[in-house]
């Protein structure tokens, strides 16, 4: 249960503003932790747990399911963010949320929660940099993540790969002074190794499966990022794009909410 919703409720009903019937209906709305929404089960519990709210992927879902389960999240105070969304569920979920965002590259759809009284300040830094074009979905997957997550700052920095050694250097004032990267690369998946040899933040490297025969589908870039000899360097999944923007969307968030904490 958020406390700060539920002081909220405590002090409407202490001003008569709402009556008892209404407070207990919205205090046991809060006291929720799972949502049944149909045949699925939605974790209300994960931000209080987790800082974030529960994500939906959007694969096997029905288009009404997928609204359902937006609604479920916004109606608990929670925004919410879909990913892997295909062209209908994506413009689904735009009629009936107009103020959602959908990312047709990034395959997603965001949508904040609307009239918040105290809106969480934007925190953090994160830099998304992609080798080449063929990388941007992967990319804009992270980024949407990013903003969902309320980062303060996302610089997307595309198409350095290694082939034009000279393109990076050039672009390095852009995310020199973030608190983490996110690379995105295929082919040999040299690109994060190059990128942490010149920042002393982590570097997360997420391995596409873009690339030749030889490349296996990201296989090759996967185990590259696995062998890399930078030590600030730290590999996801293959396409991953979600899973290395919302950790480096926690170490950012982390950093500067520890830092805005008086030590005891």
């Amino acid at each position: 249960m958020d406390r700060t919703e539920l002081e909220s409720l405590t002090q409407q009903l202490l001003a008569g503003e709402i009556s008892q019937q209404s407070f207990l209906a919205a205090a046991a709305k809060l006291a929720e932790k799972t949502a049944a929404v149909g045949p699925l089960r939605l974790d209300l519990d994960r931000a209080r747990r987790c800082g974030f709210p529960e994500v939906i992927y959007g694969p096997g879902k029905d288009l009404d399911a997928l609204v359902a389960l937006v609604r479920r999240l916004l109606d608990s105070r929670q925004p919410a963010l879909a990913t892997r969304l295909t062209d209908e569920q994506q413009t689904r979920l735009a009629c009936e949320f107009p103020q959602g965002i959908a990312h047709r590259v990034a395959r997603t759809f965001r949508v904040a929660v609307e009239e918040e009284e105290e809106e969480e300040e934007p925190l953090g830094c994160v830099a998304v940099i992609t080798a080449g074009a063929a990388d941007a979905p992967v990319a804009e997957e992270a980024c949407e993540t990013l903003r969902w997550m309320n980062i303060r700052e996302v610089v997307l920095v595309a198409d350095v790969g290694v082939a034009g050694p000279h393109r990076l250097p050039e672009r390095l004032p852009e995310f020199i002074h973030a608190d983490v990267v996110v690379v995105a690369a295929g082919m040999e998946g040299a690109l994060p190794s190059v990128v942490a040899g010149y920042l002393p933040c982590p570097v997360i490297g997420v391995p596409t499966s873009v690339g030749y025969g030889a490349s296996f589908s990201g296989v090759s870039a996967l185990l590259s990022m696995l062998n890399s000899c930078a030590a600030n360097v730290s590999v996801v999944n293959i396409d991953a794009g979600f899973r290395g923007g919302f950790i480096a969307g926690l170490i950012s968030k982390n950093k500067w909410t520890a830092n805005s904490q008086p030590l005891e």
